[in-house]
């Protein structure tokens, strides 16, 4: 094989290589990157942890929605409102025992 016949094959064969190593490189990344197929288990535990602050976070929505609804000021619950000025001024003895509202 000649010189000039080696040179031809390696230019040939160049853009098919860089082709095949730009593939790679990017399979690579869709296996083993940062948003890859190897992560998604870990995205499943993260969507199960966010569910879970979610529905905290609704039931504490729900809770203050219903102490605000205790406070409207066109009927305001006064066992509730008795409680709150109790706790905040003080004047709940340690031997008290306050029942909440659901």
């Amino acid at each position: 094989m000649s010189r000039r016949s080696a040179l031809t094959l390696m230019k040939s064969a160049a853009l098919p290589a860089v082709a095949l190593f730009v593939i790679a490189h990017f399979a690579g990344f869709a296996v083993f990157g940062e948003n890859g197929l190897l992560q998604l288990a870990g995205y499943r535990q993260q969507k199960v942890d966010h569910l879970s602050t979610l529905d905290r976070l609704k039931a504490e929505k729900a809770m203050l929605e219903h102490h605000a609804s205790l406070l409207d000021p066109r009927h305001v619950d006064p066992d509730y409102a008795d409680e709150l000025v109790r706790r905040q001024t003080g004047q709940v003895r340690p031997d008290e025992v306050i029942i909440t509202h659901p």
